[in-house]
């Protein structure tokens, strides 16, 4: 039987200036979240282990988050990085030697420059990732969908991860220009997708499996259960739902595929992408 991975979760030890985003509508976040509570929701939902995402840019996280991996049975992380900076290549090379890192990733979504996808610096650290079987995972916003499309298409040797479906607009129910984005963008084979973050982006107190079943039956048109993979986006996913409930949710999503179908989701795409560790 395949395992069941959760491929993306966070931990983080809490502060209001290390963590900003965290804002007024989200009190039940500011708090410390931590293996030990993670284990807690994973043994209740089934889940056998999991990849552990950056949620603040700063090597130092990336240095915490993979020192408590390799103590654990968490299966990997997806860390941050200077890619842009003169002095990536060697954090690459140092942080290559780390078992447990499997990727890098950058939170495109908040920067400023709607360009930062086209500059050449970041570009060069991405090209660097190209023989080291580190992943990047993209995140970013519906409406960065273009754009990224054209960064991908400059590192097709690169395997990419579109975290939470490019976050479409499900609170406003909005389809287009989301649906031909991604259904373009799921054409370059070298990107996965993961099905993860979209009850944050429905109604928190409101939202129903039907809200969300257009969004993901999209997803698994363009993708195929072969470049799709399930995450928590624990604990943000706190502020809509609970763990349990968001897996509970993804098995009614999945209720028509088959059951190689749902393996592959729930735990074989993640397992070929990342290679976590036991």
């Amino acid at each position: 039987m395949t395992a069941k991975i959760d491929a993306h979760h966070h931990f983080w030890r809490y502060t209001p200036r290390e963590y900003g985003w965290i804002d007024d509508r989200m009190p039940s976040l500011r708090r410390d979240f931590l293996p030990a509570d993670l284990q807690e929701e994973l043994r209740g939902a089934g889940i056998d282990g999991a990849v552990t995402v950056q949620a603040r840019q700063d090597l130092a996280e990336t240095e915490w988050l993979l020192s408590m991996t390799d103590s654990s049975r968490l299966g990997g992380v997806v860390g941050w990085a200077p890619i842009a900076s003169a002095e990536f290549p060697q954090e690459l090379e140092r942080l290559r030697s780390r078992k447990k890192l499997k990727g890098l990733r950058h939170v495109i979504q908040d920067e400023p420059d709607p360009h930062f996808m086209n500059r050449p610096d970041f570009n060069r650290g991405i090209a660097l990732l190209r023989n080291t079987g580190l992943v990047y995972d993209l995140l970013i916003y519906e409406r960065q969908l273009a754009a990224a499309i054209e960064f991908v298409d400059r590192h097709p040797k690169q395997v990419f991860v579109l975290d939470h479906m490019a976050k479409p607009r499900i609170r406003e129910r909005m389809v287009d220009p989301w649906r031909k984005n991604i259904s373009e963008l799921a054409l370059r084979e070298n990107v996965y997708c993961k099905l993860s973050g979209l009850v944050t982006e429905a109604d928190w107190v409101g939202w129903e499996d039907d809200d969300l079943r257009f969004y993901t039956d999209v997803a698994l048109a363009c993708f195929g259960p072969k470049r799709i993979m399930a995450g928590s986006d624990w604990p943000v996913c706190l502020l809509a739902t609970t763990y349990g409930r968001w897996f509970e949710t993804i098995h009614r999503l999945l209720r028509s595929l088959s059951g190689n179908e749902k393996d592959r989701i729930l735990g074989g795409t993640a397992i070929e992408v990342y290679r976590p560790d036991a």
